[in-house]
């Protein structure tokens, strides 16, 4: 993977392929990195490379990327990251196509930016549906692993920042209904990527398309399939 760095941080990330631009947001929590598109049900560096430039990456303190860790952090700080690294690789207008936490992500991108996303594929957002918990409890985990101490009260602001709103966590569900990016909602089906929140936002979203089921066989390649359309529509 090639290396952005700008100040104390440092994003590893991966470019492949031609065509219109797309930023994946990977799964995993806190610990997104581009790794971990290996486990979902289909990995968009594999069936989208061919067609577009995609540009996958770990998000600080992630995978191989590193940052500092303050109290002022939240959704905007990985906003900020992504936006630069567009900025370093000279991209106006991109996609984005993001799993899990990468749903939030994508969101954060059309509320921040909306003239540099073309469209957005949110696969199993997380969201908040009586399972606050078991994101702090991700977060502290994640807290654990990093190489350098941080005050307590420091990531009690930051966990507070990512995961103490509604909704999607950084938007309510009057956010959502002002974005008028074009995306395409592949349902989860769990306690960390509810069904009503994917519902949620497709229904909010003025320019949402929902799709139920796309995680196993031939429901996967017809996903994957709408995917590519959905993209090209809107390149």
């Amino acid at each position: 993977m090639a290396v952005f760095e700008q100040g104390d941080v440092k994003i590893h990330y991966d470019v492949r392929g031609e065509g219109s631009p797309v930023l994946l947001l990977a799964p995993g929590g806190m610990r997104s990195a581009a790794a971990l598109w290996e486990r979902a049900p289909f990995d968009p560096r594999q069936v989208l490379a061919d067609d577009f430039k995609v540009i996958a990456m770990d998000q600080r303190n992630a995978g191989a990327s590193t940052g500092p860790v303050t109290a002022e952090d939240g959704w905007h700080t990985y906003a900020d990251d992504q936006l630069a690294l567009l900025d370093h690789l000279r991209i106006e207008r991109c996609h984005v196509l993001g799993m899990c936490i990468g749903g939030p992500f994508c969101l954060e991108l059309m509320r921040r930016a909306p003239e540099r996303i073309a469209s957005g594929v949110l696969l199993q957002p997380i969201g908040a549906d009586a399972n606050r918990d078991i994101f702090f409890e991700l977060f502290d985990g994640w807290a654990e692993s990093l190489p350098e101490a941080v005050p307590a009260a420091t990531l009690r602001a930051f966990r507070e920042r990512m995961f103490g709103g509604d909704f999607t966590f950084n938007l309510d569900r009057a956010g959502v209904a002002a974005l008028q990016t074009p995306m395409l909602v592949l349902r989860g089906d769990d306690p960390y990527h509810p069904a009503s929140i994917s519902d949620a936002i497709a229904h909010a979203a003025p320019r949402a398309e929902l799709i139920e089921n796309w995680k196993e066989g031939a429901a996967t390649a017809a996903a994957v399939d709408r995917v590519r359309a959905f993209l090209r529509e809107h390149s």
